[in-house]
C-alpha cells in the first residue's frame, strides 16, 4: 500500500532550493582556517549538523508527526531499517570527509563539477537495483558526460598522465551519495519515516562514524576535532549542509533521485562565481567548457527520462 502521495511540482521546487545551498557549500568549506584539517572539519561540521537536527527532530515529534515511531514494526523490518541506517550513515560520514578533502585539494570549481557525476552513478544504481532500462539517447549522453568529466580531470588535456588523483577523490563523493540515496529513496517511499527523521539518524550515525575514524587515524584527533567545532566556518557549514539535507530528502520523496539531481545540475556555476571573490580562484576556460557540456548532458538525460516516463504512462490508454 502506498503510504505517501508525491508531488512533482514540490519535488522540483525543493530541488532548486537544494541547488543554491549546494553551490555555497564548497566556498564555506575552503574558507575554514588553514590549520583545520579535512578530517577534523568533517567531524566538526557533522557535530553541528546533529546540533541543528535535534530541535527539528523534537519539534516534529511534538506536533504529532510520529513517522517511523507511529507504527508497529516486525523484528525483521526493524532489523533491516537499523542495518540500512548504519550502512548509509557510514557512507555519508565517509563522503563528508571526501567532500571536504576533495574541495580543498582539487579546488572548489573542479570538485563541484566532479560531484556532477552523481546522475551517472544514480542512473547506474537505478538500472541495476530498480531494473530501469536506459534508451540509446540516454546511453549516448552518458558517454559524452563521462568524456567531459575525464577532460576536466586531466586539466583540459585528455592525457591520462594529467589525471588528478584529487579529482578522483572528489568522484568518490557522488559514488557514495548515489548508493545511499537510492537506498533511502526506497525507505521514504515504502515506510512512513519522515525526511526529518532520516536526516537526524543520518547525521547522528555519520558523526559517530567520523568520531571513530578520527580517534583511530590521528593520535590527537579528538582534541583537534573538538577545537574545530568552535570554528565559525564549521558551524556555518553544518547549518547549510543540514538545510540542504532536509530539503534534498523532501525533494527525493516526491521525485526520482536521478531527476532531482539533474535539476540541481547548475550548482557548480554558483560555486564558480563565488570562488573568484571569496577564494581568489581563477576560472580556466576548460573548466567552463566542461561544466557547459556536463549541464547540457544532464538536462538531456532529464528530458529523455521524462519523455520515457510520459510514454510509459500513456501506453495503457493507447
Amino acid at each position: 500500500m502506498t503510504l505517501f502521495s508525491p508531488s512533482i511540482g514540490k519535488g522540483i521546487a525543493l530541488s532548486l532550493v537544494s541547488l543554491t545551498l549546494l553551490g555555497v557549500m564548497p566556498i564555506i568549506s575552503n574558507l575554514r582556517p588553514s590549520d583545520v584539517g579535512a578530517l577534523s572539519f568533517a567531524f566538526a561540521l557533522s557535530v553541528w549538523q546533529v546540533v541543528f537536527a535535534v530541535p527539528v527532530f523534537g519539534w516534529e515529534l511534538r506536533r504529532g508527526a510520529k513517522g517511523i515511531f507511529g507504527i508497529d514494526l516486525s523484528r525483521r523490518v526493524r532489523r533491516q531499517m537499523i542495518l540500512v541506517a548504519l550502512f548509509t550513515g557510514a557512507l555519508f560520514g565517509l563522503s563528508t570527509y571526501l567532500y571536504v578533502l576533495g574541495v580543498e585539494k582539487a579546488g572548489a570549481a573542479n570538485a563541484a563539477i566532479a560531484i556532477q557525476a552523481y546522475p551517472l552513478f544514480a542512473i547506474f544504481w537505478e538500472s541495476l537495483f530498480l531494473k530501469r532500462s536506459k534508451t540509446a539517447i540516454e546511453l549516448t549522453l552518458t558517454a559524452i558526460l563521462i568524456g567531459a568529466l575525464y577532460y576536466l580531470g586531466t586539466g583540459g588535456t585528455f592525457l591520462i598522465s594529467g589525471l588528478s588523483p584529487w579529482f578522483l577523490v572528489s568522484l568518490g563523493v557522488p559514488l557514495l551519495w548515489s548508493i545511499a540515496h537510492v537506498i533511502i529513496k526506497e525507505e521514504l517511499s515504502n515506510t512512513p519515516i519522515t525526511p526529518t527523521q532520516v536526516t537526524f539518524f543520518r547525521v547522528a550515525i555519520s558523526t559517530l562514524f567520523l568520531t571513530v575514524v578520527l580517534v583511530i587515524a590521528v593520535p590527537s584527533g579528538i582534541d583537534m576535532g573538538i577545537s574545530a567545532i568552535f570554528q565559525t566556518m564549521s558551524a556555518l557549514m553544518g547549518l547549510v549542509y543540514f538545510l540542504e539535507l532536509i530539503v534534498w530528502f523532501y525533494a527525493v520523496r516526491h521525485i526520482d533521485v536521478s531527476l532531482a539531481s539533474s535539476i540541481t545540475t547548475p550548482w557548480p556555476a554558483v560555486t564558480m562565481v563565488l570562488a573568484v571573490p571569496f577564494l581568489g580562484d581563477a576560472i580556466e576556460p576548460y573548466q567552463a567548457a566542461a561544466l557547459a557540456v556536463v549541464v547540457v548532458c544532464i538536462y538531456g538525460l532529464t528530458i529523455a527520462s521524462l519523455r520515457k516516463n510520459t510514454l510509459k504512462h500513456a501506453a495503457p490508454e493507447s
